[in-house]
């Protein structure tokens, strides 16, 4: 682990911890009292999030995110709703 500080105005410091993805994952998932997610499953959050960041503005990406956990979607389901919701604002 790594720590720091990252400057978030001019006088206000906010200590960082810096981990892996996968143990930031581990950890969180565990705090929240469920399962890491999958490598299939990150690999789906990432695409979703990586849709939704190029066919809007790059703030959609974690609330995309966001709204597949309010919805109890599984990630390669919300991929594929992701996926359709492009190729309609795309027109094909």
């Amino acid at each position: 682990m790594t720590h720091g500080v990252v400057m978030s105005g001019p006088s206000l410091a906010c200590p960082v911890m810096t981990v892996t993805r996968a143990e930031w994952l581990s950890r969180f998932a565990a705090e929240l009292g469920v399962p890491a997610p999958t490598d299939e499953d990150i690999e789906s959050l990432l695409d979703l999030a990586g849709s939704a960041a190029h066919a809007s503005e790059r703030t959609a990406a974690p609330l995309t995110c966001w709204l597949v956990g309010r919805a109890g979607l599984e990630p390669a389901a919300a991929r594929a709703a992701a996926e359709a919701l492009v190729a309609q604002l795309d027109g094909t």
